[in-house]
């Protein structure tokens, strides 16, 4: 982490959200959850807060982005633009786990609303403690960004898809180039 931030009122914020998360889950009528088996909901499967996998990553934007089309869980494509790259490094003190630097490509949907980063991605908890389909992220940048810019990646807000929890929701797949070759212990967890 390169950042310097305050740890407590980061991991309070961080558990704040994840149980508005939970609520909503458990009540929200749009909630992924069937209807059946709100009752039974007791909240989402999360890794313990690790401020290590809040990293700051560096930008470089693609003024004319590739379209990128990404496979759904319904077997359907959808087109994104890839919009950023963004490379960031991993400090680890766990020896089983590799220091390095990272890619991961950025995307939005082609669309004429400002969209939020989103950056799908699979590592090696991918089908094992986490969803079998990836795990996704979104970046709002509070403004537009140039290459060489920063932006935080907080992997502990890395999210499991609506579609792991009812067929109804199609989802894309993080393409091959966001395969990390790591373990990613940090957001949600599935099994």
């Amino acid at each position: 982490m390169s950042e310097s931030i305050d740890v407590e009122r980061w991991r309070e914020e961080l558990e704040s959200k994840r149980a508005e998360k939970d609520d909503f889950f458990a009540e929200h009528p749009q909630s992924p959850v069937p209807p059946e088996e709100r009752d039974g909901f007791d909240g989402l499967e999360y890794f313990d807060p690790d401020a290590t996998y809040r990293v700051t990553a560096t930008v470089e934007r693609h003024d004319e982005p590739d379209v990128v089309l990404m496979d759904t869980t319904a077997g359907r494509e959808m087109r994104y633009l890839r919009v950023a790259t963004l490379e960031f490094e991993l400090d680890r003190d766990d020896e089983d786990l590799a220091d390095g630097t990272y890619e991961l490509a950025a995307y939005q949907l082609e669309s004429p609303n400002e969209e939020p980063l989103f950056v799908p991605f699979r590592d090696k908890t991918t089908g094992q403690q986490s969803y079998d389909g990836g795990r996704y992220m979104e970046l709002s940048p509070d403004r537009d960004l140039d290459s060489g810019d920063e932006l935080v990646v907080d992997f502990n807000l890395a999210y499991t898809p609506f579609c792991a929890y009812s067929e109804t929701f199609d989802c894309p797949l993080p393409p091959e180039e966001n395969w990390l070759e790591i373990t990613i212990p940090a957001g949600e967890r599935f099994e």
